[in-house]
């Protein structure tokens, strides 16, 4: 795992933040950023990194669209990262 991933996991949902995105996925991608950003943060054990990475996952799944191209980029590169850390625990 590379702090670089993690940093960018919790860029690219900061950058939703900017954007117009849809009220109910700006809820979610609010609770996914924090939740990122708690990761980026800091050191923290296989587990709980496994355990937040599954939070994060299971918060962006429940936005199908942010009703704006740029933050669904965003949430898609999101993703991305969560999955492939994932699939390397």
């Amino acid at each position: 795992m590379t702090d670089e991933r993690l940093q960018a996991l919790h860029r690219h949902l900061a950058e939703t933040g900017e954007r117009p995105v849809e009220r109910t996925a700006s809820r979610w991608l609010g609770e996914a950023e924090a939740v990122a950003a708690d990761i980026a943060a800091g050191e923290l054990s296989e587990d709980v990194l496994a355990e937040r990475l599954i939070t994060v996952d299971h918060i962006l799944s429940h936005i199908e669209s942010t009703a704006d191209a740029v933050a669904d980029d965003h949430v898609d590169a999101a993703r991305e990262i969560v999955d492939t850390m994932l699939d390397e625990l």
